[in-house]
């Protein structure tokens, strides 16, 4: 059974959606991830956030992927219900709103300039982790971050992966629909794709 609670509610605690820390995408994670993106996943680290439905919808992948090439997103959302939310926001013009916020807030753009120190340096803390070369000086971190907001996917897969630490991507956030109460995106078993 589908969880019934809002992610307001879920977030708050329970047995909703939950941003797990440290846990290892094991057989079933991944072969749920192939699934929902189709095809196999790359750099898989670990399962950062979890859809209340229990499936990964946000996975931490590695800076470098196993060829040495560089992979600068670390959250990447793979859930299809959360991304097609996300894109009816985007198309329904919620950057560009964001964006001009951004322009005129001091204490917006602090914030959203923390997100993006985070994320770097989480992004650094895998790369020193795995014993790879960290990401060349200056690469993007994710979203457009810090002057712009350019792909709310991966702003909200910062958020669900750290709740609390990046401002466009909580309210993004709480501005989508409950994406999970149909049920999962992937049906039970190993890595059948989604219904």
């Amino acid at each position: 059974m589908v969880e019934e609670r809002s992610y307001k509610e879920a977030a708050a605690g329970g047995s909703g959606g939950s941003s797990p820390q440290n846990e290892t995408a094991g057989g079933e994670d991944v072969a749920a991830v192939a699934a929902q993106l189709g095809r196999e996943p790359r750099g898989i680290r670990r399962v950062a956030y979890r859809c209340p439905c229990g499936k990964p919808a946000v996975v931490e992948t590695a800076p470098r992927l196993p060829d040495g090439t560089p992979f600068p997103t670390l959250f990447y959302l793979t859930c299809p219900k959360a991304a097609s939310a996300i894109g009816t926001l985007e198309g329904g013009g919620m950057m560009r709103e964001m964006q001009a916020r951004l322009a005129g807030d001091p204490s917006l753009k602090d914030a959203y300039t923390a997100a993006h120190e985070d994320y770097l340096r989480r992004r650094g803390d895998a790369a020193r982790e795995d014993g790879v070369e960290l990401l060349p000086e200056g690469m993007q971190s994710a979203g457009g971050m810090p002057e712009r907001v350019k792909c709310l996917h991966a702003l909200i897969a910062h958020e669900l992966a750290v709740p609390g630490v990046n401002p466009f991507g909580r309210e993004a956030l709480d501005a989508l629909p409950d994406w999970w109460r149909s049920g999962s995106c992937v049906r039970p078993g190993a890595g059948e794709e989604g219904q």
